[in-house]
């Protein structure tokens, strides 16, 4: 029988800020198709509780306490991940934070801390799974994924978010020039725009949720498990030829004029 292509047996995933959330959903997606999985997260006993739920597909999962806006821990923690299992086949950067506050109220502080985790952050581990994949591809081993957790933010206007769309903005851009750069080595860089989805920052049956149902063509808030056939395909070897997008996963908002 042929080999399933969307199957990950043998395929090594990091997934950041992946103790819950879309973070979580990304990683049980992974290692459903078969791939060990390894999360990190800055609360050890929600890692913990990550993992079991992990182990129930039967690969190979492990967790690390990383603050992503700490230089020192994403790099350290990418070489103990790549010292235990020897190899990362696919980098999803998904740890991020949100906040809303007024423009006009927006403190240095608000916007650093936040640029800290979601810009620089993403910089750290996307710089360190480049790395890694790169110095793979010399040693005549190409290939690699990296995916990076974006925003319809990066398309529109969100009031009391500029902060947040400033580093996803950011961050598009960066995959574009990533994309470009890493190419040769077989590493290809895209970005995932979910819309709104229920997870921890908000249900189907919250009073955002009813308010953007009408924006929805669908017809209904996403679901965790909506984001898997994307994240299974980017990491998969199907998606070879396909680097630098930008791909919406909206219930299609972004296509809705009236």
């Amino acid at each position: 029988m042929a080999r399933n292509p969307f199957d990950l047996s043998g395929k090594i995933a990091l997934v950041t800020g992946a103790n819950s959330g879309l973070g979580l959903g990304m990683a049980k997606a992974l290692a459903r198709a078969g791939a060990d999985v390894i999360i990190w997260g800055r609360r050890e006993d929600r890692n913990a509780h990550a993992v079991e739920e992990l182990r129930a597909y039967g690969g190979r999962v492990a967790q690390r306490v990383v603050d992503v806006a700490n230089e020192r821990d994403v790099v350290e923690g990418f070489a103990a991940t790549v010292g235990e299992f020897g190899r990362v086949d696919c980098v999803i950067v998904n740890a991020g934070v949100a906040n809303i506050t007024p423009f006009i109220e927006m403190t240095g502080s608000v916007w650093h801390d936040l640029l800290a985790v979601n810009l620089h952050g993403a910089f750290y581990t996307c710089r360190e799974a480049a790395r890694h994949m790169t110095k793979r591809a010399e040693a005549g081993d190409p290939g690699g994924s990296i995916i990076l957790n974006g925003s319809l933010a990066i398309f529109a206007g969100v009031p009391g978010m500029e902060h947040y769309a400033t580093a996803k903005g950011g961050l598009n851009s960066m995959s574009k020039g990533l994309a470009v750069e890493l190419a040769s080595q077989g590493i290809r860089v895209n970005v995932i725009c979910p819309g709104y989805f229920a997870s921890d920052l908000g249900d189907e049956e919250s009073p955002m949720a009813a308010a953007l149902l009408q924006s929805i063509p669908v017809g209904r808030i996403g679901r965790v498990d909506d984001l898997e056939g994307i994240v299974v395909y980017l990491a998969s070897d199907l998606s070879s030829y396909h680097t630098g997008d930008t791909i919406t996963i909206d219930g299609g908002i972004m296509a809705k004029c009236f």
